[in-house]
């Protein structure tokens, strides 16, 4: 899940999963790519931790020839002419989040084929699917920061609760002009919404 607030707040969910067997319930699905872009992934951790280290490592060079951060709309265009030109042989959804000087906080999706869509909000993986509607009725555009990492919170905590591939730990970054705060909410400590 990424959404937009003055800058954009990306989180995601914690959990690697090799077909039915659990790898990995606490590992950081939630990668940095540069100073003030990181990407949430879903599908295979094997193609997805792939795509990130070699867009990290492109976006390093591009950045160091033009001496400058680079921009969002640059890596998410990389994971997508990746994602594309791989399509046949990778299972890979990305969520790029970042803060540029050009057009502020962006988020940026790129699904399954290769395609790049810029929304204000985007979300995927396997629990998706569980809450749909409730992002829908729930995001608002212009919440402040504590609203936004409450709203995160209770969407991943509800795809967790629901879905037998999401769980584990919940993983948070603010990503604005100032930097990246990141907050990790333990398993003991997620919403609850049931008492089942």
């Amino acid at each position: 899940l990424s959404l937009k607030i003055k800058g954009p707040l990306t989180i995601g969910s914690s959990r690697d999963q090799l077909g039915s067997y659990i790898a990995n319930r606490v590992t950081d699905k939630l990668t940095q790519i540069h100073d003030h872009i990181f990407c949430c992934r879903s599908g295979s951790a094997a193609d997805t931790q792939a795509i990130a280290d070699a867009v990290t490592y492109q976006l390093g060079f591009h950045s160091i020839e033009l001496d400058e951060r680079p921009l969002v709309h640059t890596a998410a265009s990389l994971f997508k002419e990746m994602c594309y030109r791989y399509r046949e042989d990778l299972t890979a959804g990305i969520l790029v989040a970042g803060w540029d000087k050009r057009k502020g906080g962006q988020v940026y999706s790129v699904p399954m084929g290769g395609m790049m869509v810029r929304q204000p909000f985007s979300i995927g993986g396997s629990g998706s699917s569980y809450i749909y509607g409730f992002v829908d009725a729930t995001y608002k555009p212009g919440m402040s920061k504590e609203e936004c990492l409450s709203f995160a919170a209770n969407a991943l905590a509800l795809a967790m609760d629901r879905d037998g591939s999401s769980g584990g730990v919940i993983r948070l970054a603010a990503i604005t002009k100032d930097g990246v705060e990141r907050k990790v909410i333990l398993g003991n400590d997620l919403p609850r919404f049931s008492t089942l």
